[in-house]
């Protein structure tokens, strides 16, 4: 009779933490879902801001910076302030046009690229369908890229020639255009810094430190060659 009792209190005992078990570990799957579901719905992948950030940001900088380094390249020898403008007016026109035609290309030869690798996967799947539709948001768009280039380039290039276009004394307009533009630049990286989730004060401070050196040589070399009368 005790090793009959003995038995029945092995038994129940040995079942007794499976039945507990086994709840338990559904309510904490049941609780720990909606955790996860909640933690993916505020994920957003930057990555995807990459292609109309990078061509607007560069537009923007390419702009600013290499238009002020055409005026003030021009005005190391020449102080009339029309002469200034009119180059830098042509730097914004021409700018605009090449980075516009350069992105065009370069996206355009990506899509083309990302096309052929989509045709080889579906022959590999004898799959008839091109791509789907997720595909298809997915592809770069070179006229979009093109477009926010020579947008970004313009607006970018404006900002010396407002600065310049009401100064009459040269040494000031110098002084107006180089303060204007180092402002521009700050707030171009940060901008970019901003929207691309990267430092604010690292990119802000990579930005306007290049387009530092890209007025000084610029300014520097062409007061050189005129002074020595090349």
């Amino acid at each position: 009779m005790d090793i009959h009792n003995q038995a029945n209190q092995t038994y129940q005992t040995s079942t007794l933490p499976v039945n507990l078990i086994r709840p338990i570990s559904v309510s904490n799957i049941d609780i720990e879902r909606p955790q996860i579901i909640e933690d993916n719905k505020d994920y957003f992948d930057y990555s995807q801001r990459a292609q109309w950030l990078r061509a607007a940001v560069l537009g923007a900088n390419d702009g600013l910076v290499s238009t002020v380094s055409l005026m003030m390249g021009v005005g190391a020898v020449k102080e009339d302030v029309k002469f200034m403008i009119l180059t830098g007016f042509a730097g914004l026109i021409a700018g605009a046009c090449s980075m516009a035609i350069g992105e065009f290309v370069s996206v355009y030869s990506q899509l083309d690229i990302e096309l052929a690798q989509i045709k080889r996967e579906s022959m590999a799947r004898k799959d008839e369908e091109t791509q789907s539709d997720d595909e298809k948001e997915n592809l770069p768009n070179p006229f979009q890229a093109a477009g926010a280039s020579a947008i970004a380039f313009s607006l970018g290039a404006m900002v010396p020639l407002l600065a310049a276009a009401f100064i009459k004394d040269h040494k000031v307009r110098l002084g107006v255009v180089t303060g204007a533009t180092s402002l521009a630049l700050l707030v171009f990286g940060g901008l970019g810094a901003v929207l691309g989730k990267a430092p604010l004060l690292k990119s802000s401070l990579r930005v306007l430190v290049g387009g530092w050196i890209a007025m000084a040589i610029t300014y520097g070399l062409t007061k050189l060659i005129g002074t020595s009368g090349l």
